[in-house]
């Protein structure tokens, strides 16, 4: 029976709209779907601006929450509400031809207010309060929270002169009064206008539906105009503004992209273009002009920004709480260098007999859990490596025979402890030799079971990183795409450790094997200097 997609969403009307866009969409394609309701803090909320909530992603938690406890299959969002980082495990699935990209002014009465020295402009947004304030600095702007009817209403209610909208919703719900003001001097929020549909990673169905409701040329466009505003550690607390296009007859990304104070007394814009397929580049080469020209002075100034003595960079997302754990004079960045795509398992193969596993991750374990339920497993020992990897087996499959602190250990074990003459290792694409190698050389035979892809995913580094952790030799395999290894390399166990000491000079080691030792490892080495 095919899967009915469920299609998270929240509850306004322009929400609602944009979840029956996608829904109309996948049915075209062939695959039925169903809406699911979900209320967000953005929308429970509403007598504060959105930076005042002290959280990003006010408008996306909830739906994230859902995804992850498997209540929606995919999340529909407002592209610009969306955080720079995901949550582990979601993934953007799909962007949508973007809309109007623009910002309007819903007027009360007339325009002639333009020209004065006092006015009252409402919005919620810091962007559009600032690039107001900067170019109308006598004015005052005052908070405007709701979905669009409830700001529509309020404009009504209200002595205010106009309030500031995103076109692209008044629009798709019929909304935009027919004496609205475009502004095309304001730069839009990075992304204004597009929809964006995230699902889980692991979710090869959902995954393949969205991937054809791709528009490739808002893609490019919108993922450069959100590195920019990533680049630039920005969020609903930053003054920020981004816009990238495609010239169709010079086939060149056009960029603008602007950082101003709050109070929009200060502004700091850039410019560029680069050609299609060479646009790598273009949103840090935009973000570097910006720094260079006062940029971090100016969010500091403005206290987004706090000094930091150190700059560290983590191959792989840290929960806030890991993050609480760092020293307040270091400075953390974080991504996953590395990501995990579960293969689909063939059911011939659970069928076979497998009285001896093998499984070196968590991920392994996802893996198989992604292609069989529990009672389709039919292991009769289980051996694994790393104590957190054992936790999640007995918690999710069955009893573990043995578990070692690496792979060689674990292997050592096998070959010499026990008297096993085959083992099924259900692995990734790019694991290591030690294990298979050590047990072949001791006439163990290794039946191989490619259950997940490792893809590399380097970001570059900026000269500000002076230490890069890093928790797996792929890790270190992606992290040498795009940068030197003029860094010190914090390492989670001593089979990363043998890797980094081939590329780096200073190489240090956590005492256990795992996240809070790295960064216990960071905090020792840099406190100390």
């Amino acid at each position: 029976m095919q899967k009915i997609i469920r299609i998270g969403t929240r509850e306004s009307e322009l929400a609602l709209w944009q979840a029956n866009k996608v829904r109309k969409e996948l049915a075209v394609l062939g695959y039925e779907s169903v809406l699911v309701p979900i209320k967000s803090m953005g929308d429970i909320v509403l007598d504060k601006p959105l930076y005042e909530l002290g959280i990003t992603g006010v408008f996306t938690k909830n739906l994230d929450v859902a995804l992850l406890n498997g209540d929606i299959d995919i999340a529909v969002h407002s592209f610009k509400d969306v955080p720079t980082s995901l949550p582990e495990g979601i993934v953007q699935a799909a962007v949508l031809k973007r809309a109007n990209y623009s910002d309007i002014l819903v007027l009360k009465d007339t325009e002639e207010f333009f020209g004065q020295p006092e006015a009252i402009i409402a919005t919620g947004s810091i962007r559009r309060k600032a690039m107001w304030l900067n170019r109308y600095p006598t004015h005052t702007v005052v908070p405007l929270r709701g979905n669009v009817n409830t700001r529509l209403e309020k404009v009504e209610e209200n002595d205010w002169n106009g309030a500031v909208f995103a076109a692209a919703g008044l629009e798709r719900i019929g909304k935009r009064p027919g004496g609205a003001v475009n502004l095309p001097w304001m730069i839009p929020a990075p992304a204004q206008g597009a929809i964006m549909i995230a699902a889980l990673e692991k979710d090869d169905y959902t995954m393949d539906a969205c991937e054809q409701l791709n528009h490739p040329d808002t893609k490019i466009c919108v993922g450069i105009e959100r590195e920019f505003l990533r680049l630039l550690e920005g969020g609903c607390s930053a003054p920020i503004g981004a816009l990238a296009y495609i010239d169709d007859k010079t086939e060149e990304i056009n960029f603008k992209g602007v950082l101003l104070k709050t109070d929009g007394s200060k502004k700091i814009s850039v410019a560029k273009t680069a050609k299609v397929g060479s646009h790598e580049y273009l949103a840090k080469d935009c973000v570097d002009y910006i720094l260079n020209r006062g940029g971090r002075e100016l969010m500091i100034e403005d206290g987004d920004v706090e000094v930091a003595k150190h700059t560290i960079y983590s191959t792989k997302k840290l929960s806030e709480a890991q993050k609480k754990t760092v020293d307040s004079s270091i400075g953390i960045k974080d991504s996953d260098f590395i990501k995990i795509r579960f293969n689909r398992i063939p059911a011939k193969v659970m069928k076979q007999q497998h009285d001896n596993v093998v499984i070196t991750s968590q991920n392994g374990v996802e893996a198989i859990l992604n292609s069989f339920t529990k009672d389709e497993i039919k292991f009769k020992n289980i051996f694994c490596v790393g104590r957190r990897t054992k936790k999640l087996i007995e918690n999710r499959i069955g009893k573990v025979a043995h578990v070692a602190k690496n792979a060689l250990k674990l292997a050592e074990y096998i070959a010499k402890e026990t008297d096993i003459k085959m083992v099924s290792y259900f692995c990734s694409d790019l694991r290591l030799d030690v294990l298979p190698s050590y047990l072949q050389e001791n006439n163990v035979v290794v039946n191989e079971i490619e259950a997940y892809k490792t893809m590399l995913s380097s970001v570059k580094m900026t000269a500000s990183v002076s230490g890069v952790l890093f928790y797996s030799p792929s890790g270190i395999d992606s992290y040498l795409k795009d940068n030197n290894t003029d860094k010190i390399a914090f390492c989670i166990g001593e089979t990363t450790a043998v890797k980094a000491r081939k590329h780096f000079d200073n190489v240090q080691v956590a005492n256990m094997p795992d996240v809070d030792s790295v960064l216990a490892l960071v905090n020792s080495h840099y406190i100390k200097e």
